[in-house]
């Protein structure tokens, strides 16, 4: 070989050697691979159609997924019409506001909150692959025998596009029944030891029991109106189902991503960043934050509903404001209120995170704005009346509030 050909083959092997360097460092992460895609879909590939389409919809604006589940673990007892009519007070996506009628799905969403914002940032990067992924799943389960039509649902096969799709649709188009199984049986043997499928029971299901299973059926009015266009590789809208239950008029079935509802959670890619986030910055830091925020809020959640949540944020905000109102008429500045109104906003997010007297945290978008703790207003103000003991004790000098912890 030439050297001037020996010298360009060793910049070229060099250049690709340092590729992959150069994308983590520059944080770009990488496509999702085919079996990460398989991994994250398995627990949905399914469900009936139209709510797979809904869930991959609603999965891009995880953090309205959790305030959803919120309202509807508080509010059991809202369905049929008065869930529309109740819906219409919440600011949520369209997408996530139809899944409280499936309140199984919202808690497995919310539950396995890492599943579902991946499985939103793989939908908004690569929603081709996530249907073919979803189609592949089913044909596995329909080749093991465990994918039939009954009185639940009905199970076709046809063609679009030149290609062979699977559909399934409820035997009863106002009765859903959402399945249960197990993904790591129902598929047949998994083929990817390195990604086990995600799963989820719900409670009361026998996890050791059929590996297949409905639960109960769930009159579902005008809460299920989106659609899968295998064919096409996208999701659409049934406008007249639509407009019934959001009480609105678009006039077209075509479905888009909408920035607003994704409530400050950053894009994983600079790609999807680009097309869908405006100024927002896409990287692994912010997907870290997001996940401890939701955290706080699952764990909110476990100690009971969100009207308690209220009720003792509203206490414990009056007992804070006694106390601050009442070390200023004595001119002690040395201990304030937690629950003082002080709040931190992050750009589009529309979301506080309250200082519960601690100390200042880091402050970023949250899906829990509004809710507090009683017991922690009241411990703070127990340190702000013994900083302003020991200030009277040393002859009137300023308090500092006591030590921040």
């Amino acid at each position: 070989m030439k050297p001037k050909f020996r010298f360009l083959a060793f910049w070229l092997i060099a250049a690709l050697a340092l590729m992959p360097l150069a994308q983590a460092q520059n944080n770009v992460p990488a496509p999702f691979k085919k079996e990460e895609i398989e991994q994250l879909v398995a627990p949905i590939a399914l469900y009936p159609d139209a709510l797979v389409a809904q869930i991959l919809m609603a999965s891009t604006y995880p953090l309205e997924v959790v305030e959803a589940a919120r309202w509807a673990k508080a509010n059991p007892k809202v369905k049929d019409n008065a869930l529309e009519d109740a819906m219409q007070k919440q600011k949520w996506d369209p997408s996530v506001k139809s899944l409280t009628a499936f309140p199984s799905v919202l808690a497995m969403m919310n539950e396995k909150l890492d599943m579902t914002q991946k499985l939103g940032d793989a939908f908004l990067g690569q929603q081709k692959e996530v249907l073919a992924a979803i189609q592949d799943l089913r044909a596995k389960a329909d080749k093991a025998g465990n994918l039939k039509s009954g009185k639940e649902q009905t199970v076709t096969t046809t063609q679009e596009a030149g290609q062979t799709v699977i559909k399934i649709e409820p035997a009863d188009p106002q009765v859903v029944y959402v399945p249960t199984y197990n993904p790591t049986v129902v598929y047949g043997a998994w083929p990817y030891p390195a990604y086990p499928p995600y799963y989820y029971y719900p409670p009361g299901y026998a996890a050791g029991g059929a590996f297949f299973a409905f639960t109960a059926g769930v009159i579902v009015g005008n809460a299920l109106w989106g659609h899968c266009n295998w064919g096409g590789n996208n999701v659409y809208i049934n406008h007249n189902t639509y407009n019934n239950f959001n009480k609105t008029n678009i006039q077209n079935g075509n479905w888009n991503h909408n920035a607003e509802h994704r409530k400050g959670v950053q894009y994983r890619d600079q790609a999807t960043q680009q097309k869908f986030g405006g100024g927002q910055r896409a990287g692994v830091d912010s997907r870290e934050q997001f996940r401890g925020r939701a955290d706080e809020g699952r764990k909110d959640i476990a100690r009971g509903d969100a009207d308690n949540f209220k009720r003792d944020a509203a206490t414990s905000d009056r007992a804070g404001n006694r106390e601050a109102g009442a070390a200023g008429r004595r001119g002690d500045t040395g201990s304030r209120s937690p629950s003082a109104g002080t709040s931190d906003r992050s750009a589009g997010a529309g979301l506080s995170d309250r200082s519960a007297g601690a100390g200042n945290r880091a402050s970023a978008p949250s899906g829990f704005d509004g809710i507090g703790s009683g017991e922690q207003t009241r411990a703070s103000s127990s340190r702000g009346a013994s900083s302003r003991s020991s200030a009277a004790r040393s002859g009137g000098g300023r308090s500092g509030g006591g030590r921040r912890r």
